[in-house]
């Protein structure tokens, strides 16, 4: 008698050469991933060669009930480390059926940034670090903490080891090894200040790679908490108090950046970002007046700044920048529910196509 791991476990390919396809999209709040699975005839590597879908908007909050379907546009494929073999994850956008992105739909915008002949010449490079917390299921209280309590204040745990410091290492670990099984260009992870709390970072990837990247790893990573009895919060306060928040800080770089000189051309555009501080703010992610409060590594809100390894700054310019006189530069601004597709092409309209 197969067992139900027997039975997840399967290889497909010694009995059909039929795959799986899960196909990905974002939800109706802007933060919930969702997805659905189809039998395709044979292995695909190709988005554009793979059929569009629908699913019902309605019970996703993306649509009326009398007029519910949402079409699914595949538009990056990645490999799946659940189901393994030639099985596939598909990150996909929603249009209605007439062809236009519902409001939700953030990529296509982006995708349009993107393919702007002055910023395609640019090679906009991007890497993104995620942070995020893991939270006991049934008290939605930080993994490892006493319930109702609290840990031994902030110092111990950044990058830290030992029972008493790591708190769900065996997951981060799952999710960084399943990363780069996916095909997803996660450059690495370390424990954060606050107990219960990791991030990962995806790239340095080009474009509109990077936000599929990143949705791609928060799916993945929603996957195995799910199979861990954990919650995944993406919320950039979540403990109110003396403890850090969780951000997303965006590393960014263009062409003429990485370039001799480049670093005037760095300066520039931090001067761009400046000007545009509330706009950039806005869409930096809900509730992130609670975590930009000028304390715990972060600017305030309401202020913008620039430094050299500045880590209370809006944006922080390396040491290594600095000295070589061209590199990349960090905004310190988004948080950790951000949507990676929103902020990426954002810099990139304000740095490179806005004219002030």
């Amino acid at each position: 008698m197969s067992s139900l791991s027997d039975l997840i476990n399967l290889n497909l390919s010694d009995s059909t050469e039929k795959i799986i396809a899960e196909y990905i999209w974002v939800g109706g709040t802007g933060m919930d991933v969702r997805s659905k699975a189809r039998t395709l005839s044979g292995p695909v590597s190709d988005p554009s060669k793979l059929p569009k879908w629908n699913y019902d908007g309605s019970s996703t909050g993306q649509a009326p009930g009398e007029d519910s379907e949402v079409i699914l546009y595949p538009q990056a494929i990645f490999r799946d480390p659940f189901r393994r073999g030639s099985n596939i994850l598909v990150i996909c956008d929603a249009y209605t059926p007439a062809g236009e992105p519902i409001p939700t739909n953030k990529r296509c915008r982006a995708a349009k940034i993107f393919s702007h002949p002055d910023v395609a010449a640019e090679v906009t490079w991007y890497g993104l670090e995620q942070e995020y917390t893991l939270l006991q299921k049934d008290v939605k209280w930080p993994l490892g903490w006493p319930i109702g309590g609290y840990p031994g204040p902030q110092g111990p745990y950044y990058c830290g080891a030992g029972v008493d410091k790591a708190f769900g290492r065996d997951i981060v670990d799952a999710h960084y090894k399943a990363c780069l099984y996916a095909g997803i260009n996660i450059s690495g992870i370390n424990g954060e200040v606050m107990p219960g709390q990791w991030e990962f970072q995806v790239g340095p990837s080009a474009g509109i790679s990077a936000a599929d990247e990143l949705w791609a790893a928060r799916y993945i990573l929603e996957r195995i908490t799910e199979v861990a009895g954990v919650v995944l919060s993406l919320d950039p306060k979540p403990i109110e108090g003396d403890w850090n928040g969780a951000g997303a800080h965006t590393n960014y770089s263009t062409k003429s950046m990485r370039n001799e000189g480049g670093y005037e051309i760095i300066k520039k555009a931090i001067e761009k970002l400046g000007l545009k501080h509330k706009e950039h703010i806005a869409a930096y992610g809900e509730g992130n007046e609670r975590r930009l409060t000028g304390k715990h590594e972060t600017a305030d809100i309401n202020t913008f700044k620039w430094g050299v390894a500045n880590r209370g700054a809006s944006i922080r310019v390396g040491r290594d920048t600095e000295k070589d006189g061209k590199g990349y530069f960090e905004d310190r601004r988004p948080a950790s529910n951000m949507d990676p597709y929103v902020v990426t092409s954002m810099i990139a309209e304000t740095t490179i196509l806005w004219k002030p």
